[in-house]
């Protein structure tokens, strides 16, 4: 049996909060603050906007795959070590990216500050299942959820206000003074959390792990339910700018405040949800943000399909999509996290290396589909509320189970 090191069940203090909400905002930063730097990129690097979109699929790439190494690592040599390994490489590929001179060179150097940034959720949510389970997981989750909501907010505003004073390469440069400032607030207020250290697996080994995770219903179902909304977010993520700056005639800055007021829907979904998961229970908070994923998810695409060209007919149903995802994500990570204390990392790993797996391929056939309109990238947030409502039906009974903390 493995040795759990002896931790405080208290609440997490404010701090701790904070900076697990900053790592697990760490993919998004990478995201949102260049999104609305991507027409400007394709322009000094002398490419098409959708080759210029082929940056954000190598990120999406890199985070896929850097997922998948960082939880079994930091099972085996600490939560801490390993963390302070990706934001090193995060801070290194991101000086690189701004000496980019090409688009195919930075689309390979954003894969690899995407597996330097996939450190941060990962090992944030280990963190969390190595301290809390059950609800108390999950509130600590929507919590740190709601600082992970500042970050899409204000991100796209620092990267319009960088594009306009510096240029393009100052996104990167911001982003790697973020990563030394998480590697000092990390030593600060970070203690160890990981059981006791295990020899590392070999590959062979990792992924039959990896499959027998996937064979477990108890942490299949849930997950699959978080799958479906994130496509929805993906969706959006990736080809909003597209869509709102060159086909509805947005400025970068414009685009920004739009990108602003749809991540408000997620604070306020963490906010609620923070609230109501102790009330409730988890499963309960799963059904509610599924179905509001899919109303909002056919509501955006119904508008788009009859060919509404105004910005608020994709922010608003946008905005309660995400929403709906903070009652899900937080949720959906507590629940597959929870039967398998032992192989948090793993775990945690496979959740969001497939995710971003998956994300960089709708990411790359957005970018190829792209007509002018809102139709595809609509299409897809209402086909991922809808599988993620279907996928309700999925979860195991105990999943509706209330607990204390472990």
């Amino acid at each position: 049996m493995l040795d759990w090191p002896a931790l405080p069940q208290a609440p997490a203090s404010l701090q701790l909060t904070l900076l697990l909400g900053f790592l697990i905002a760490l993919v998004a930063l990478g995201i949102d603050s260049t999104v609305p730097a991507l027409p400007a990129v394709a322009i000094a690097l002398g490419s098409a906007p959708g080759a210029a979109q082929l940056t954000l699929t190598g990120l999406f790439a890199g985070v896929a795959c850097g997922q998948l190494a960082w939880g079994p690592l930091s099972d085996r040599y600490g939560r801490r070590p390993t963390l302070y390994g990706g934001l090193a490489l995060m801070a290194l590929a991101s000086l690189a990216s701004a000496l980019a001179a090409d688009v195919a060179t930075l689309a390979w150097l954003r894969f690899a500050q995407g597996i330097g940034l996939s450190c941060g959720p990962v090992i944030g949510r280990s963190i969390v299942r190595d301290l809390y389970s059950h609800e108390q997981a999950a509130r600590l989750l929507s919590r740190m959820t709601i600082v992970f909501g500042f970050v899409p907010v204000f991100a796209p505003l620092a990267g319009s206000a960088l594009l306009d004073a510096a240029g393009w390469q100052a996104v990167f440069w911001l982003h790697a003074a973020i990563a030394l400032a998480l590697v000092t607030a990390s030593g600060r207020v970070l203690a160890e959390t990981a059981p006791r250290r295990r020899a590392i697996e070999s590959p062979l080994a990792m992924a039959l792990g990896y499959a027998r995770l996937l064979g477990q219903r108890a942490f299949l179902a849930p997950f699959l339910v978080m799958l479906g909304v994130q496509l929805g977010i993906i969706a959006f993520v990736t080809n909003s700018a597209v869509t709102l700056i060159r086909g509805f005639g947005l400025t970068p800055y414009q685009y920004s405040f739009v990108f602003a007021l749809v991540m408000l829907g997620q604070i306020g979904g963490a906010f609620a949800g923070s609230r109501l998961v102790t009330r409730h229970g988890v499963r309960a908070m799963l059904r509610l943000g599924a179905a509001f994923a899919a109303c909002a998810g056919i509501a955006v695409a119904a508008l788009a399909w009859i060919d509404v060209r105004h910005w608020a007919a994709v922010a608003l149903p946008m905005c309660a999509y995400l929403f709906a995802a903070s009652l899900v994500i937080p949720n959906a990570t507590a629940a597959a996290l929870q039967p398998f204390p032992e192989r948090a990392g793993s775990a945690s790993s496979l959740m969001g290396a497939l995710a971003f797996g998956v994300g960089a391929l709708l990411g790359a056939v957005l970018g190829w589909s792209f007509d002018g309109s809102a139709r595809p990238m609509a299409s897809a947030a209402a086909l991922g509320g809808a599988a993620a409502w279907l996928a309700i039906g999925l979860l195991p009974p105990q999943t509706a189970q209330a607990h204390g903390p472990r």
